[in-house]
């Protein structure tokens, strides 16, 4: 097995006792809040999935066979799991990151049905913000930012078919991903078969859901490289939200020798076409939850975007103490996308946008290992990244779908300068002790290009700076029980898109703070025969908190709110087979308590009260699902997801109810004609329930709902030709 060290700045946790529930000073509390869940205080026990690193601002994994008390200490001392990727079993046509990340405690992915916003992805209530793209949540495919040196993340690029591993770490270590790392969600593309092959899949779905993928293996260990094109195209489940995207995703591995790695990575996607069905009243989604909105139409809101990217990452073992890994990386973005406005006004930055990025970085680590007079490990790590995006964007008058004349035009810049390290010290057999710290440097900047008599010069430019350190312990209690906790302080830059639009001014808003947050976290992990249990109490306080002021036809401005809370804890479950059907139950719960800490006015100059909630959290939420193998090569299960409701504004005078759904899948594998089939089904939503899935927080036309798809069956077959 191989047990990696932490992310840079560490993964443990401060030794420091639990820290009891937060408390409010005396003022009048506005309603009840809960207390800490008593079986998670009664029962903090969890499991330590691996996090595999290979990114060069990552540290190393360290391979340890047969190794009985490296085992025993479960390797860190952060929440974090990781999940599987079986492409040729998985019940599911591996679209959207929603389909993977099933049962993840603290995790929330929302599939908005709607392919021109991306998927909301939130982690502890960062990113709950998002009303496109991803926030707060940094996203890694392959060792290789998939978000921006200014936070901006993109889910939709990682191809799922090809994916081997999905890891994911929450709380205060987090942090030491640097910039809008409230959570870290990294992707890996699956090794390469030595010898070869090729697969192929298809599959189908309601609402005109179709997905075609192929895969070609060549090579051996030594050279290896694997293939994987994608082609889907949907009618949507509401009107106006029909799409088609295709993916190429390529890896070449080279070990020259057995010190040496050099991976190569190329990443092409292409999605010509993803209408926008924009968001609903709730008056508009309890009449017909599948319509849109008429501006939809008479604007033809859409968006199509154009990605390709090319990387090189390099892992070489300089003795047995020493250890470099580097990586270096580029590629180019081109986005348009037609907003529900008309933007005619010359003090408008128009109805249309259109960017041309192009982007790229590199980074560097050296890791050394200190031998000590007890035998126990002592390392530490010292690393620099860079990473950098130009782009031009232009506006342009939206003449009911049509570009017209030209409202903005400007060479926008962001770039992030890091440097960090590490101290991992395993003093005891029974404890490890880690500290770190990243010091970063974000510098945004715009050039206006268009200025005119009632529109003046825009340019400037906002540089943030923020070191963040973390300290963490882990001890082992027993063989198969551990016990953690941590701190530290982390930060979140407002994005270029965030910083676009202002209120009451025709150009950015240069006044934007960084969010700067503290986390702390305690936990413990537990491994049984039959299950691993895994539990954390956390609480992050973040001053400055980035908040939408108001999204009017798809602008959104955002602002600076004093203070938020987000405390809570999280519980999961996950079994391992027992019985004679091999029954495997899986269970992930999360309370989260996210709330205003101060009361600030919202760009309305409407105040918002100290004690309101965090919109797009939902204070409680489950997931439940039971896998079985009865035999004869079927596989069946079950899936049941619960959510409280969630408030849509700041106000909390809008809220999604609460909802629960159900789904069912199966699958069968067999052999025909010296090929390997697995032919597979899944029914979703079986009780035909009617919710908001997602939320556009704040919108200033009170569509703040986009409803979740009906009942709605998907059938798949794959090959493998090995």
């Amino acid at each position: 097995m191989s047990f990696p060290i932490l992310p840079p700045g560490g993964s443990g946790a401060s030794g420091a006792p639990a820290a009891p529930a937060p408390s409010r000073s005396p003022v009048p509390r506005l309603r009840r809040r809960s207390a800490w869940p008593l079986p998670l205080l009664a029962g903090a026990l969890c499991a330590a999935p691996a996090w595999a690193q290979t990114a060069p601002d990552v540290l190393p994994t360290v391979q340890v066979e047969g190794n009985a008390e490296a085992q025993r200490r479960f390797d860190s001392a952060a929440s974090q799991t990781s999940v599987t990727v079986d492409g040729f079993r998985t019940a599911s046509p591996l679209v959207n990151l929603s389909e993977l990340l099933f049962a993840q405690p603290g995790v929330v992915v929302m599939d908005r049905q709607n392919y021109a916003q991306d998927l909301q992805i939130a982690v502890r209530g960062f990113g709950s913000r998002s009303t496109f793209g991803v926030r707060g949540v940094r996203i890694l495919v392959d060792g290789i930012p998939a978000t921006s040196p200014d936070g901006q993340g993109q889910a939709a690029t990682a191809q799922l078919a090809s994916a081997g591993r999905i890891d994911i770490l929450r709380g205060p270590l987090a942090q030491q991903y640097g910039n809008s790392a409230g959570g870290v969600v990294q992707v890996f593309t699956r090794d390469p078969k030595p010898g070869g092959g090729a697969a192929a899949s298809v599959s189908a779905g309601a609402y005109g859901l179709r997905v075609a993928d192929a895969s070609f293996d060549f090579g051996d260990r030594q050279l290896g490289g694997l293939l994987d094109i994608s082609h889907m195209r949907t009618d949507g489940w509401r009107d106006h939200s029909a799409a088609e995207r295709t993916q190429l995703n390529g890896k070449l591995v080279a070990r020259p020798s057995s010190d040496t790695t050099i991976t190569a990575l190329v990443n092409l996607f292409s999605q010509p076409r993803a209408q926008d069905p924009l968001g609903l009243t709730a008056a508009q989604l309890r009449a017909n939850p599948r319509q849109a909105p008429a501006v939809a139409d008479t604007f033809d809101t859409r968006k199509s975007v154009d990605q390709n990217q090319l990387g090189l990452v390099l892992d070489q073992r300089l003795g047995a103490q020493d250890r470099i890994q580097a990586r270096v990386y580029g590629g180019t973005r081109n986005l348009t996308q037609y907003l529900s406005m008309n933007g005619a006004a010359l003090t408008s930055a128009g109805g249309v946008v259109d960017l041309e990025r192009r982007y790229g970085g590199a980074g560097l680590s050296w890791t050394h290992t200190v031998p000590t007079a007890s035998g126990l490990p002592l390392s530490w790590t010292l690393g620099a990244s860079a990473d950098r995006q130009r782009e031009r964007r232009q506006g342009f008058v939206n003449n009911n779908g049509t570009a017209g004349a030209l409202r903005r035009n400007e060479l926008d810049r962001a770039g992030n300068d890091d440097l960090f390290g590490q101290v991992d010290w395993q003093a005891t057999p029974q404890w490890r002790f880690i500290a770190g710290a990243r010091s970063t440097r974000v510098k945004l900047s715009v050039d206006d290009d268009y200025v005119t008599a009632v529109n003046p010069n825009d340019s400037g430019s906002r540089t943030y700076r923020q070191t963040s350190p973390a300290l963490g312990a882990v001890w082992s209690v027993l063989d198969n029980l551990n016990l953690y906790a941590n701190a530290g302080r982390g930060f979140e830059t407002p994005t270029l898109a965030e910083m676009a639009y202002s209120i009451g001014s025709t150009g950015p808003n240069f006044g934007l703070a960084a969010a700067k947050s503290k986390q702390v976290e305690i936990g413990a992990k537990w491994q049984a025969a039959l299950f691993d249990l895994q539990a954390a109490l956390f609480q992050a306080r973040t001053r400055q908190e980035i908040v939408p002021a108001a999204t009017v036809n798809g602008r959104t401005v955002f602002q600076n709110a004093d203070a938020v809370v987000r405390r809570g804890a999280e519980f999961a479950v996950t079994g391992k087979p027992w019985g004679a059907q091999r029954w495997v139950p899986r269970l992930a719960y999360t309370h989260l308590d996210a709330y205003f800490d101060s009361a600030y006015s919202n760009a309305g100059g409407v105040a918002v009260r100290r004690g309101n909630q965090l919109p797009g959290t939902a204070r409680n939420t489950a997931q439940l699902g039971l896998d079985a193998s009865p035999g004869f090569g079927w596989r069946v299960g079950t899936e049941v997801s619960l959510s409280a409701k969630a408030f849509a504004d700041d106000l909390n005078t809008q809220a999604a109810s609460g909802y629960g759904v159900v789904a069912l899948k199966a699958g069968r594998e067999f052999k025909s004609g010296g090929v390997n089939w697995y032919a597979w089904g899944r029914l979703d939503n079986l009780f035909d329930r009617s919710y908001a899935g997602s939320l556009i927080v704040n919108d200033g036309n009170a569509r703040f709902y986009e409803s979740a798809p009906g009942r709605r069956l998907t059938v798949g077959v794959r090959g493998q030709f090995y």
